[in-house]
């Protein structure tokens, strides 16, 4: 993001380009570098936040709890975001030849240090460094709202018997106490939370790769002892299943002298005789 009049440079490495971390991105550059909202924030036509000046569900509802507006420039107009194409320029020929990257993370702290010196250089358009002329043009934007804007990834599942969601392509654990029961998912740029009925059930640090299992050991080992007690349970419950059925053997001479079957018998043999 590039702040118009003054030239001011913010920047941070996305995930993706859905909707959830577009709005997760600018949330975060607006909050922790200008501390504050623009009147128009300009866009291009990117998917994830429109597509001929119809904005998503998601970045109009960012727009309305910041109280501002999204304006996006007709398809195949780059002059019309110049501010913002120069700045990619620049990145692309001054922050990234020569470097190397172990990580996201590690991007992101590069960039970070590298700012604030790219924001000390003087620009020929305004004759002044960004540094110099962004306490004017914060001046002249409005107050962060009090209630922050929903971004990131969310959803509402029931968790099934393998105790895994599926996340943006990846799939992580949660506590198997909460199966069968529905969990609500939150996926930031960072991290990765799962809560049932409030309470939190599973953390784990945001995967960017695709196709991944992420699994907690915690989780695992839960698991374990759940599967254990459950079959110890069917194991005692049958024991007294059968110990409540078992049925005495009893003699069959019994029987014939319950139906005096003994005496018929004798009657019998002395008929015959």
């Amino acid at each position: 993001m590039v702040a118009a009049w003054s030239g001011f440079m913010v920047a941070v490495l996305l995930p993706s380009r859905t909707t959830g971390d577009l709005l997760a991105g600018m949330r975060q550059l607006l909050s922790m570098d200008f501390q504050a909202v623009p009147k128009t924030l300009v866009w291009d036509n990117e998917s994830g936040i429109g597509q001929h000046r119809r904005l998503t569900v998601g970045a109009r509802a960012f727009a309305g709890t910041l109280g501002t507006r999204i304006f996006q420039t007709r398809p195949r107009d780059p002059e019309a975001k110049g501010v913002v194409e120069r700045a990619n320029g620049y990145l692309q020929t001054s922050f990234l030849p020569g470097r190397g990257f172990g990580s996201p993370a590690e991007f992101n702290t590069q960039l970070a240090a590298w700012l604030p010196r790219a924001n000390q250089r003087l620009l020929r358009r305004t004759g002044a460094a960004p540094a110099a002329r962004l306490a004017a043009e914060v001046a002249a934007m409005t107050a962060l709202p009090p209630v922050p804007p929903v971004v990131g990834f969310t959803d509402r599942v029931r968790l099934g018997r393998d105790y895994y969601v599926r996340v943006l392509g990846n799939d992580y654990s949660v506590d198997p106490v909460a199966i069968g029961r529905f969990v609500d998912i939150t996926c930031g740029l960072e991290q990765v939370t799962v809560r049932c009925a409030g309470t939190m059930v599973a953390e784990h640090e945001h995967c960017w790769d695709l196709r991944r299992t992420i699994t907690d050991p915690a989780h695992v080992a839960a698991a374990k002892q759940l599967r254990a007690a459950f079959q110890s349970r069917n194991t005692l419950t049958a024991e007294r299943v059968e110990t409540s059925h078992r049925v005495g053997i009893r003699s069959l001479s019994d029987y014939d002298a319950l139906f005096n079957l003994n005496a018929a018998s004798a009657q019998s043999a002395k008929e015959v005789a």
